[in-house]
């Protein structure tokens, strides 16, 4: 029998128009309201201060993708003196875990939070957090579900993770309506990396009955959900789908964490701008050839093999060669083994391997 443990202590609202309780989530004081400047410039920032206008809003909008540490760093120093409630998220991953980021540190006694525990790799436990309510604006990350965010230094090349039990948001507010928007390649690599995060909590040691629950179905809802959305980007009940593709990786990989093809990810994203869903996507049709010779469930094996012919068909290798050649990529090789993610897949692993993940099959 399997011995495990789970916990997740996110609520979860979900619903279209649910963006409209969020008044009555928020307790009084200032809350920190962190978003894009591309929201703010369209008028996310102005319609959220008009369904609360008892609450007295600071607003940060310069989040771009991939946080970066030294910019964080100079955030956190900005908004100390403010004496933040809480925060509100609303953004796609990269405003989330910048949000998590600023909600354990802004109370954090450390002068330089993330240049002493990231750079410096001193020990440190995040005891405190301000309240967080996520609010997703893609369908991908899960982030409004996970333990962790990463945050990038651009001047190592280097992928780092605040963790923690204090790093949860205390609330996710799901909203499909605040997708309806989302860009053609957003929508689609978005959807990939959702897509990623059930396939990597499955072949992965930490899997748990709970996590496999979570992932599979995940999976079922995004072979029909992304190519109804891709096909129909105003199909809110298929924008939902996806949604809850996205929550339910999330939720997965909370437990499990990420695996081989995030390992393999990270440096593309670093070196050369590769987006995240897409950098860890591409690999996935190869991966899954690789696993389903060792995947003891033969439902897995046949899901697997649905989304593997479906990824196929959308040429992730057509699209990551606009950032980087087979060249380019394979320079990065000795890069693509990190550790605490290549570690957790359950199949085989070798340096000939990897570089048969990173190439087209014709």
């Amino acid at each position: 029998m399997p011995i495990y443990n789970h916990y997740n202590p996110v609520k979860i609202i979900v619903g279209p128009g649910q963006l409209r309780a969020l008044p009555n989530l928020l307790s009084p004081g200032r809350w920190l309201l962190v978003t894009t400047d591309g929201f703010n410039r369209r008028g996310l920032t102005t319609h959220i201060k008009t369904l609360a206008p008892q609450t007295h809003w600071q607003v940060y909008h310069g989040v771009t993708p991939n946080p970066e540490l030294d910019h964080l760093e100079y955030v956190i120093r900005q908004y100390r003196q403010t004496y933040i409630q809480g925060v509100v998220a609303v953004g796609g991953g990269s405003v989330i875990d910048a949000a998590k980021v600023l909600a354990v540190t802004l109370p954090s006694g450390l002068q330089r939070p993330l240049h002493t525990v990231l750079r410096q790799g001193q020990k440190h436990h995040w005891e405190e957090q301000l309240p967080l309510i996520a609010i997703p604006t893609t369908s991908g990350t899960g982030a409004e579900v996970t333990p962790f965010a990463t945050v990038w230094d651009a001047t190592t090349h280097k992928k780092y993770s605040i963790v923690g039990e204090q790093v949860f948001p205390k609330m996710a507010l799901l909203d499909p309506e605040l997708i309806l928007s989302l860009p053609p390649k957003q929508t689609l690599y978005t959807g990939l990396d959702a897509i990623s995060h059930c396939l990597e909590s499955l072949w992965n040691h930490n899997q748990t009955p709970i996590s496999v629950a979570y992932a599979t179905q995940g999976l079922n809802l995004a072979l029909n959900g992304l190519p109804q959305v891709l096909d129909s980007p105003q199909n809110l009940q298929a924008r939902a789908q996806m949604q809850q593709a996205s929550l339910l990786a999330g939720l997965a990989i909370s437990q499990t964490r990420t695996a081989i093809a995030h390992s393999i990810s990270y440096p593309l994203t670093s070196h050369f701008d590769v987006p995240h869903g897409l950098a860890c996507s591409f690999t996935l049709p190869n991966i899954i050839e690789n696993y389903i010779n060792v995947c003891p469930c033969p439902q897995q094996v046949s899901l697997m093999q649905k989304i593997q012919k479906m990824l196929k068909q959308l040429n992730l290798f057509q699209h990551l060669h606009e950032y980087a050649t087979h060249e380019q990529i394979l320079t990065l090789k000795s890069e693509m083994f990190h550790p605490e993610r290549a570690g957790n897949f359950l199949g085989l692993l070798n340096d000939e391997i990897v570089e048969a993940f990173l190439t087209e099959k014709t």
